[in-house]
């Protein structure tokens, strides 16, 4: 008789187990959903994080939402109007902490509420001090579940740009560096080369597509004449506003970021004492040109006020493309938050320019400070990316 009591409780243990590990690998497969349908937004929610929400029910997806083009609405409202009544008891995955304040809509932890969602599974805790914990406090009080911490690496990750402008008060950059199997990023006297394949700059215009603003310095402007903008097909609307370091404002006025300037913003960074008459100019023909402080002692802007600027005009991922001396003041800052280190098949010469202006590259890819997150093959090309430790 004892066995047989034994036996029936390790059966009892052994199904809760099951049921367990069922229920946890539900919760995950939910959430990686979330961060997908957030990723969505990247580059088009303006100040507002780019979130998703997934609505689940009886094991079947009842609804999903993402924040939409400019931050509104919300993720969470999104999802709950997909899915209408069938919101009611059911558990509610999304990659924030709701919001518990009333800014340019009500708060979506009311929402949340008010459609009689029973549980919410929250990646990461909102560092607004308008949110704060109080989000997840009003869904408490009013008897909802709220799970904490699941993918929360992964929903830091994305919404890095936001926890940085409300905790720095900068944006989160990336440094993108495209280099010969030599190191260098150009021919000799600056002139451009094709370094990596199609496959590659694919993958380069994705992550412009993905950025609010793309800086580069005045001599990749006058080297390149780039564009830079986003020549995926259907996605050239989301092209980044352009930013140039540009202290003595020395951009042609025919160059090809100028011509394009009333149709995607161009934001020239200069001098306080920059001339009137060239900041004039460049303003009439749709460029806005933004005052920063020089840097003390040493010759150019002072690179983390301007962070400070891009981020109160609502900046909060930066994509930074060049050229080396530009790239290696980032580094040298401590301003790089991701290096995309894209390395082409072929050398360029011992003729060609440095990757970072002088700094050797090891200084990245050998340094204890830094480590490699990922890596991958992108045709002839790899792809490594760094993050600091």
């Amino acid at each position: 008789m004892i066995f047989r009591i034994l036996e029936d409780q390790y059966a009892e243990r052994a199904k809760a187990e099951k049921a367990a590990k069922a229920a946890a690998a539900a919760d995950l497969r939910f959430m990686q959903l979330a961060l997908t349908l957030g990723r969505r937004g990247l580059g088009r929610t303006g100040t507002n994080p780019a979130v998703g929400a997934v609505l689940v029910k009886d094991g079947r997806i009842v609804g999903r939402g993402w924040t939409e083009v400019g931050g509104r609405p919300h993720a969470e409202i999104g999802a709950l109007a997909r899915a209408g009544e069938a919101a009611r008891g059911a558990t509610l995955y999304v990659t924030l902490e709701p919001c518990s304040h009333f800014g340019r809509s009500p708060p979506c932890a009311d929402a949340i509420i008010a459609a009689g969602v029973a549980r919410v599974v929250s990646a990461i805790e909102d560092p607004n001090p308008l949110v704060g914990g109080q989000g997840h406090a009003k869904l408490r009080a009013a008897g909802i579940s709220v799970d904490l911490g699941l993918c929360a690496e992964e929903a830091a990750r994305d919404h890095a740009g936001h926890l940085l402008r409300v905790r720095e008060r900068r944006p989160h950059v990336v440094l993108k560096l495209a280099v010969s199997t030599d190191d260098k990023i150009a021919a000799a006297g600056h002139q451009p080369v094709a370094i990596t394949g199609e496959a590659a700059r694919a993958r380069v215009h994705l992550l412009r597509a993905q950025s609010d603003a793309i800086l580069v310095g005045i001599g990749t402007v006058l080297a390149d004449d780039p564009e830079l903008n986003v020549r995926l097909p259907g996605m050239a609307s989301q092209s980044p506003i352009r930013v140039v370091l540009d202290r003595s404002l020395r951009i042609p006025g025919d160059s090809k970021l100028v011509h394009s300037a009333r149709t995607t913003p161009l934001w020239l960074m200069a001098s306080e004492v920059a001339e009137a008459a060239s900041a004039m100019r460049l303003g009439a023909a749709g460029a806005q040109v933004i005052h920063v402080a020089e840097r003390h002692g040493a010759p150019g802007l002072d690179l983390a006020a301007a962070l400070t600027v891009l981020s109160e005009k609502g900046v909060t991922r930066l994509l930074v493309e060049g050229g080396a001396r530009v790239a290696r003041g980032f580094v040298e800052a401590g301003l790089v938050d991701e290096i995309w280190l894209l390395r082409g098949a072929d050398p360029i010469g011992a003729d060609g320019v440095d990757a970072l202006d002088g700094l050797l590259l090891t200084a990245i890819t050998q340094a204890p400070g830094w480590r490699a997150r990922d890596s991958e093959r992108l045709g002839p090309d790899t792809l490594t990316i760094y993050e600091p430790v």
